[in-house]
């Protein structure tokens, strides 16, 4: 009962969160100017920027079973799509619980231990960072002037100043986090004899060990050119939805592949914020990017709810048809490895 609700106030904490957000992002804009945006976009764009977001969803997925392989599993790359989309499906309910869903689900259809999955995807989840992080660089020094300051200005400075008043008030809170590890550290190597003995501790240890066996998996590749070929096709699957996007309203039609890599990257701090399925952080951090290109509060609104809005429901559905294939493939499994009836002695003789 308690479990329950700590998941409802959770959900609301965060639901909360986004419509906050929402609310800042559409705060001052005109009703009116807003339906013309929506009633002058050409949604055939829409639609083809759900294709090519199709497209990474398949890479993605691919890639995944790429990763896997080094586990020692051969894993079917229906089960590794079908897991993936049930995964940002359980993003939209809870944030950040897709990647246990998506491992759990994997785990279930293929029998492969959870906790090295979820290695496999924190590898996955540090790739991409990395990847957001070289196209910010190349952006901010490419063209400082233009895209660097309005990085430096709107994101960075505010989230400097916003870290050092909290930390500036709370230092004996900030020495309690970084004290908690060494203690726990020295305290688990003064006793480990007789942790060690403890039930929980030995599962903690085993999970701790299954997430590294999934960590080194980037160093035992077998096909590390098709796994470098997907990280980049992914990304650049993400780079031409953006583009794409633009062309769906006349206001950002002008603007060019430079201009969508820099809104990709912006756009993708949003989805970073935890909340369900970036909802409420993207439309305020794109529409906060349009204000670069002096294009007005409504087309940026309008762009984000395009293109945040066809992105949710494609994933929501996928989602859903994903989640009962996985279902059906479980439960054949398990009819499958019920023992058959065993045939009596004299009707053998």
């Amino acid at each position: 009962m308690k479990k329950k609700i700590f998941k409802i106030l959770r959900f609301l904490l965060f639901l909360t969160i986004a419509l906050v957000l929402l609310y800042f992002a559409f705060r001052g804009v005109d009703a009116g100017e807003l339906r013309n945006s929506f009633a002058n976009a050409r949604y055939g764009y829409v639609f083809l920027y759900l294709l090519i977001g199709f497209i990474s969803l398949l890479s993605r997925s691919y890639r995944w079973m790429i990763m896997i392989e080094p586990l020692g599993h051969k894993v079917s790359f229906w089960n590794s799509f079908y897991s993936v989309n049930t995964g940002y499906l359980a993003n939209f309910a809870f944030p950040r619980l897709g990647e246990i869903t998506r491992c759990g689900s994997l785990s279930k259809a293929e029998k492969i231990p959870v906790d090295k999955l979820f290695g496999t995807v924190i590898v996955e989840r540090v790739i991409d960072l990395a990847i957001l992080v070289i196209l910010l660089l190349i952006l901010i020094i490419g063209r400082f002037d233009y895209f660097g300051n309005f990085i430096k200005n709107n994101i960075y400075t505010p989230l400097v100043e916003k870290v050092n008043e909290s930390l500036g008030s709370t230092w004996i809170l900030l020495l309690i986090i970084i004290s908690l590890p060494v203690i726990i550290v020295i305290v688990y190597f003064l006793f480990r004899a007789r942790l060690s003995e403890i039930l929980v501790i030995q599962k903690i240890k085993s999970f701790i060990r299954g997430i590294l066996d999934g960590l080194k998996t980037i160093y035992k590749l077998k096909r590390r050119w098709s796994f470098i070929f997907h990280s980049l096709l992914i990304w650049a699957c993400y780079w031409l939805i953006t583009y794409a996007a633009f062309f769906a309203l006349p206001e950002t039609s002008q603007l060019k592949l430079i201009d969508a890599l820099f809104l990709l990257a912006v756009g993708t701090l949003g989805w970073v914020v935890p909340v369900q399925g970036g909802i409420g952080a993207y439309h305020y951090m794109v529409t906060l990017g349009f204000t670069l290109y002096k294009i007005p509060r409504e087309a940026g609104l309008t762009y984000a709810t395009l293109s945040h809005g066809s992105q949710m429901i494609m994933l929501i559905v996928l989602g859903t048809i994903s989640f009962m294939l996985l279902f059906a493939v479980q439960r054949k499994r398990s009819k499958l490895q019920v023992s058959p009836k065993q045939v009596p002695e004299n009707e053998i003789n």
